[in-house]
């Protein structure tokens, strides 16, 4: 590493060791004979052009108990009862965090969410091995991330044709216009804008708005991060996002799912909470 305080680099080089250890308990042959046995994946990006052609914002809510920047961030987290929150208030996807060391999450928080919310799932995690591709389907991911930050461009063009091959659709995420130029040379049908700088953890809005114009127009634009309030929304709507992923705004309320409600029901894009 680079930089000790570079909490990308930390999480990334604990991730590789993370798969070394793992490897010893499950083998990649094993993993994808798992992986292919699962039922087809559900369209996770088909599901936000979905909701986009009904005049909704797409929202990938996401199930996450803590991150490295704050901490524990819902004490009382149960997975499958946020999910299910999500489902009733109109999410049109979810996001999981699996990652251990850092957030605290697990693979079975995917699998039961995934299940209690019947949405598509996207496994959230530090994805830099095909290794945790076929891990991600057997578990039962719908789309998985992967972060242009962390990757080469081979690598990256490797996970997304093995996540592409078990019928998975893939988030290509990035925070910059170098990350989005490479990003964009593997043609992803969904792009994610990460206002939070991963090196440092910062949250800045303008990031999407600044990076919008040079997508092309047939590729699905999420922002991730920094949506607070309804205004925020509403920015980011008339600038041309199509999908929202956000976390801690609605995991900090008693019930995640009437705050998503309540979020973008003020903007008229999702039916008041009654």
């Amino acid at each position: 590493m680079k930089d000790s305080s570079d909490i990308l680099e930390r999480i990334v080089a604990r991730k590789a060791d993370e798969i070394a250890e793992r490897r010893v308990l499950h083998n990649l042959a094993d993993l994808e004979a798992a992986a292919k046995s699962q039922e087809d994946p559900r369209g996770f990006a088909d599901a936000i052009a979905a909701a986009l052609i009904t005049g909704k914002a797409a929202v990938i809510a996401e199930v996450k108990k803590a991150s490295p920047s704050k901490g524990v961030i819902r004490p009382d987290f149960e997975p499958e009862v946020i999910a299910a929150s999500y489902a009733r208030h109109g999410a049109t996807c979810l996001s999981v965090l699996t990652d251990e060391d850092f957030f605290q999450g697990q693979n079975e928080f995917l699998t039961g969410a995934r299940a209690a919310s019947g949405l598509p799932t996207l496994r959230k995690d530090f994805v830099i091995d095909l290794w945790q591709v076929a891990e991600s389907r057997a578990i039962g991911a719908d789309c998985v991330l992967l972060i242009v930050a962390a990757l080469e461009d081979a690598q990256m063009a490797e996970l997304a044709a093995a996540a592409a091959a078990y019928g998975m659709d893939v988030l290509l995420e990035v925070h910059d216009r170098q990350e989005l130029e490479r990003a964009l040379a593997v043609a992803p049908r969904l792009i994610g804008i990460n206002n939070r700088n991963l090196h440092t953890f910062e949250t800045r809005l303008e990031t999407t708005l600044e990076l919008l114009g040079e997508i092309p127009g047939d590729q699905l634009v999420v922002t991730e991060s920094g949506i607070t309030c309804a205004g925020d929304v509403a920015r980011m709507r008339t600038g041309g996002v199509h999908a929202f992923l956000i976390g801690e705004t609605l995991l900090r309320a008693p019930d995640p799912g009437k705050k998503l409600a309540a979020l973008f029901g003020s903007t008229g894009l999702i039916g008041d909470d009654s």
